[in-house]
């Protein structure tokens, strides 16, 4: 067995996993050791990453839903961050600031302004949070419209509107929660009455195993909610910033929600930061005259999270960045026709659809013999969730699509 990279603080890989088991998460550690997936995630660079003890080294096709999609470390975020240390910190959320500004109108940019106010956070469940805090008092309703089998975080508003297995080992779900099945029309129909606060959907709910939603979908749902008063919030944490070939999932659909949520990308994989994009009607509740510090949170819009942010902002936007995402995705879909599994895909958000869990989680292994990293879809395991990083290079792909070829040969 190798040494552990220079970064491990535990020489052997026994003493870590007991560190782990005793203080962290012993029934996560059990699941992943028989699964076969227990890794130290080590030296990371690129689209590459190693295990710190036994040196395996994989491409990143996982990306942690997203949060890698500019690769590990990317020089440029790591370089802005670099300068801003020791010039800046985090900032007081009490004070006006610059780089929240600038950051929030860059954002508001990138839906042509159609959601100029922003709020921002640490995590994805903190942002979903304040959609809907922002939902139910705008609209003065209480219930919110999810999708069975999505996923939107952890904390509690968010946890309310996810899939059951979530929620249901701490009691009772929160009440004005109601769920129902996504691309059915029919379904929303239903649901969404004169209580209906908001609906809020995944651009393409990857914990449900990406599947692309059907043309005229997104834009029923948002006909049905303005004729009923109700707001849609569309939740991008995974699905933007580039990673379906536009800067957001759904202006495929020619669709303008009421808020949109980001995460994990916007971070650069770097520094934690979060954003709830929204109209200037449905904000107002968080910034009234009354009291314009109803909603606070002490690390969103950190400055250095900021700095972050807005590198990735400049390479998203680069000239080219979209046709080129859309472009490995053709490629992609070209290369894996003949191989045994369905392609669901939008740009480089992709799923590998099988005809069981035994045989999705085959293929796993069998991937990950190969040198290529990616993980089941949580809420259907039929599927593999596949997001390789936005910035491949020909030669990059060419050899990812080579390791894939090799894996069902």
């Amino acid at each position: 067995m190798s040494q552990p990279s220079a970064q491990e603080p535990f020489g052997k890989i026994e003493d870590l996993l007991e560190v782990f088991r005793t203080h962290v998460a012993p029934n996560k550690l059990a699941y992943y050791q028989k699964m076969g997936l227990q890794m130290v995630m080590g030296k990371r660079e690129g689209i590459w990453f190693e295990d710190a003890y036994t040196g395996l080294r994989l491409i990143n096709c996982h990306c942690n839903g997203g949060v890698f999609g500019l690769g590990h470390c990317n020089p440029r975020v790591t370089a802005a961050l670099t300068d801003a240390l020791g010039k800046l910190d985090i900032g007081n959320h009490h004070f006006v600031s610059g780089q929240r500004a600038t950051l929030a109108a860059r954002l508001s940019a990138t839906f042509d302004h159609a959601l100029p106010r922003v709020v921002f956070g640490v995590s994805g469940g903190e942002a979903i949070d304040v959609a809907i805090k922002a939902a139910r008092g705008a609209t003065g309703r209480g219930e919110i419209l999810s999708v069975r089998g999505g996923y939107h975080g952890h904390t509690g508003l968010s946890l309310a509107a996810g899939d059951a297995q979530f929620r249901d080992p701490f009691g009772p779900n929160l009440p004005g929660f109601a769920q129902v099945p996504f691309n059915d029309p029919g379904a929303m129909e239903a649901a969404i009455d004169d209580d209906t606060a908001a609906v809020i959907l995944e651009a393409i709910p990857a914990t449900l195993g990406m599947p692309i939603p059907a043309p005229g979908y997104f834009s029923t749902v948002r006909q049905l909610c303005s004729d009923r008063g109700a707001l849609l919030i569309v939740d991008e944490v995974q699905t933007g910033l580039g990673r379906t070939g536009r800067w957001w999932g759904v202006q495929h659909e020619d669709v303008v929600p009421d808020a949109l949520v980001t995460g994990k990308g916007l971070s650069g994989g770097i520094y934690p930061i979060t954003a709830t994009l929204m109209t200037r009607d449905m904000h107002e509740v968080l910034d009234s005259e009354a009291n314009p510090f109803v909603h606070i949170s002490t690390f969103g819009g950190s400055e250095l999270g900021c700095v972050a942010a807005q590198a990735v902002l400049d390479i998203v936007g680069e000239p080219g960045f979209f046709d080129r995402v859309r472009a490995l995705s053709n490629r992609f879909a070209e290369a894996f026709d003949p191989l045994p599994f369905e392609l669901r895909r939008r740009g480089l958000f992709m799923g590998l659809r099988f005809s069981s869990e035994r045989e999705a989680l085959g293929a796993l292994l069998r991937i990950m013999q190969q040198g290529v990293f990616c993980f089941p879809a949580g809420n259907d395991r039929t599927v593999l969730q596949f997001l390789p990083p936005l910035i491949l290079t020909d030669d990059q792909a060419e050899d990812l699509i080579a390791r894939m070829m090799k894996a069902f040969a």
